[in-house]
């Protein structure tokens, strides 16, 4: 595999990540707006969205050039 399909590889995954964390923001806001919310399960989905957006930011990391300093 070269450089450039790992970059796409990377891009695609980060796609998929950033649109499962939207869901989940969406999800956690429907469940705390409704009246019979489980604090359990949403604090739950809560830790999945933080690991997404760590795991997020650290494509996105990879994904910026190295700069010669």
């Amino acid at each position: 595999m070269d450089q450039k399909e790992d970059e796409q590889q990377l891009k695609e995954w980060l796609d998929r990540l950033l649109l499962e964390h939207r869901d989940l923001d969406v999800a956690i806001r429907h469940l705390t707006e409704s009246r019979h919310h489980d604090s359990m399960r949403i604090q739950r989905l809560k830790q999945r969205k933080l690991k997404l957006k760590d795991t997020i930011h650290k494509i996105e990391s990879e994904l910026i050039p190295d700069l010669d300093a």
